[in-house]
């Protein structure tokens, strides 16, 4: 992106990668822990279990998750863990040409920059999100560390790439004027689909209608406004509420990129996730 105005502008880039919070939200919402912390604390993820429901993608408050459309499976920086556990450093780490990123690590030449996060100004994106990232940017923009910063260009005249001519396309940036002091507009960016379609506003709307069809006649019963051997309570209701869950079920397997593992959200759920709750 463009920040600050002639003469005195210059162009910036944000990097959007996993930052490998403490408190993920993308681990709470997996419904079969496909997505999971390991003991080291870095944040990976098993594409054997995932069922690609996109629930990470919808919690990750850092746009870092997507769907491998050849996997059609959950994806994301997982700081290179299977070379960390052979020893090695993560790629971006050794293909850095100026050590513009540092691991922290004892063991690791970069020790002594790193320590620089305890003494110098850094900053970490979204910390109202409470995730405690534990990804530091030193010397950055407000505008790259907020998305909603800088705005798109008139006309949607993107540099080397190509916005508005992408179906059901995602755009960033801010449709107006930016939100902070300095002026940002977007100069490069792709354009990327949105992850849910209609099947996930449909899906709301029948869990809504199976839920009121009984809670209706409920609560009719409690105030004793219906008698219990009406044929609202005795079978309206349980028939309407039940077409109505059989309906979200199959919506929400249908909108999952790996519907044949729906079952593990039954034979292996992680209970803090919505999803699994529901299943």
């Amino acid at each position: 992106m463009d920040v600050g105005r002639f003469p005195l502008a210059r162009r910036a880039f944000q990097v959007t990668r996993c930052n490998q919070c403490a408190e993920p939200p993308c681990v709470v919402a997996c419904p079969t822990a496909a997505m999971h912390q390991r003991p080291d604390g870095i944040v990976d993820f098993d594409k054997r279990v995932c069922i690609g429901c996109k629930a990470c993608i919808a919690a990750c408050p850092y746009d870092a998750i997507f769907i491998n459309p050849e996997d059609l499976s959950a994806e994301k920086c997982n700081f290179c863990a299977q070379r960390l556990d052979i020893g090695l450093e993560p790629a971006c780490v050794v293909v850095c040409p100026t050590e513009a990123i540092p691991r922290r690590g004892p063991e690791r030449r970069h020790l002594a920059r790193v320590r620089g996060v305890g003494r110098d100004v850094v900053a970490v994106r979204r910390p109202e999100k409470e995730t405690r990232p534990k990804l530091f940017y030193k010397g950055a923009h407000q505008a790259t560390l907020d998305p909603l910063a800088a705005r798109r260009p008139r006309g949607g005249i993107f540099l080397w790439s190509e916005q508005g001519s992408v179906p059901h396309q995602v755009t960033s940036g801010h449709p107006g004027m930016p939100n902070n002091a300095a002026a940002a507009v977007l100069a490069y960016d792709v354009p990327h689909r949105a992850p849910w379609d209609w099947r996930v506003s449909l899906y709301t709307w029948t869990k809504g209608i199976a839920a009121g069809a009984w809670l209706v006649p409920a609560l009719l019963l409690l105030a004793g406004l219906l008698e219990p051997g009406r044929p609202l309570w005795s079978w309206v209701a349980p028939v309407v509420a039940g077409a109505f869950l059989a309906a979200t079920a199959a919506l929400l397997v249908a909108d999952l990129d790996h519907p044949e593992r729906f079952t593990m959200v039954l034979t292996r759920p992680q209970w803090r996730s919505w999803l699994a709750g529901v299943a």
